[in-house]
């Protein structure tokens, strides 16, 4: 299943991508030669947000619409999530946030 995530930064700035592989993804970010460009001067990165997509297209069109929310939208967006975790008392809960880390 295709996933979109967003993760946050050292810098604080957030990178939104997608994957079948959210996990592996991050570790990519952090340590790989495969991570992208604009993490691999920022690292490490925090997993803050992710949702699952029905397939890949789909992923692609939600990363969009993510990436062309402002900064202050993105943030809320992994709050919310935050709050949502908090009150399931689940952090691996698809669609939230799964670590608050600065």
């Amino acid at each position: 299943m295709w996933e979109v995530y967003i993760v946050r930064c050292r810098t604080g700035e957030f990178y939104t991508g997608c994957t079948v592989d959210v996990e592996r993804r991050v570790d990519e970010h952090n340590g790989g030669s495969r991570g992208a460009r604009f993490t691999r001067i920022r690292r490490p990165v925090v997993l803050v947000y992710h949702e699952p997509c029905p397939s890949r297209s789909s992923a692609l069109r939600r990363e969009r619409q993510i990436k062309r929310m402002s900064r202050s939208q993105k943030a809320r967006l992994a709050q919310t999530a935050s709050a949502t975790s908090a009150q399931t008392g689940d952090s691996g809960v698809k669609g939230v946030l799964v670590s608050s880390e600065s």
